[in-house]
């Protein structure tokens, strides 16, 4: 076994690999053992109880952290001459329809969300090899394909997030910054768990939340405990 660093060592002094946590005592563990030199994320994995290879258990959806994600959302409206004032006094980072895919088709692929709308989307739609697999398709069930522009540019900027599970029935996704109090951290994956919650199939049987972890960039996982968040 390789000889643990100092750094490592400190870690494993502040929290026990072996216990499951309360969510509030979880939050407070995960900002105490970070130790990156720069505001890192802070995630959570939960493990569903799904077989995503079923198209009826496949869990998607979108949520409002209450604090928002803590990090600046690019975003790029595609969307009709007649609706770019609308997008960019929203807040857009980049607006425009032809330009912009024609960049896409290029390779540039420079931002974190994309909403359009639906009299645009044939011509978005042939973007989807380039942007299915980084996960930036716009999908009406995520709300990014919309005629409703300002508010969904608002939302996304606001901490509207669109989550999935993977093909091993994870969700993960970033809820906050280690920056956050406690506070923030533990509302915020308060409501991811109850939007996911919500979201159980009716085909899926057994146990649905399988396991909690919290854990920020280059740190351990922490396991939460489930019974510890009322409402699920």
């Amino acid at each position: 076994m390789g000889k643990l660093s100092k750094k490592r060592k400190a870690i494993l002094e502040k929290y026990d690999l072996q216990k499951i946590y309360a969510l509030a005592e979880g939050a407070e563990v995960v900002k105490g053992i970070t130790t990156t030199n720069f505001d890192a994320s802070v995630d959570i994995d939960i493990r569903l109880g799904v077989d995503p290879r079923k198209a009826d258990q496949m869990v998607r959806g979108v949520v409002a952290l209450p604090h928002g994600t803590g990090k600046e959302v690019k975003v790029l409206v595609l969307c009709t001459p007649e609706k770019e004032q609308e997008a960019k006094d929203a807040g857009a980072d980049f607006v425009g329809l032809d330009d912009y895919i024609k960049k896409i088709e290029e390779g540039w692929t420079d931002i974190d969300v994309i909403i359009t709308m639906p009299p645009v989307m044939a011509k978005v739609g042939k973007l989807g090899r380039v942007l299915g697999p980084r996960g930036l398709m716009p999908n009406p069930k995520s709300g990014t394909v919309t005629m409703d522009i300002g508010k969904a540019v608002q939302e996304v900027k606001a901490g509207k997030i669109d989550f999935k599970v993977d093909k091993f029935g994870i969700i993960h996704t970033s809820i906050g910054k280690s920056s956050f109090s406690k506070e923030k951290i533990i509302d915020n994956a308060t409501e991811m768990l109850h939007v996911v919650s919500k979201l159980k199939p009716s085909s899926a049987k057994g146990t649905y939340f399988k396991s909690i972890h919290l854990s920020s960039t280059m740190s351990p996982g922490i396991a939460i405990d489930q019974n510890s968040i009322t409402g699920i």
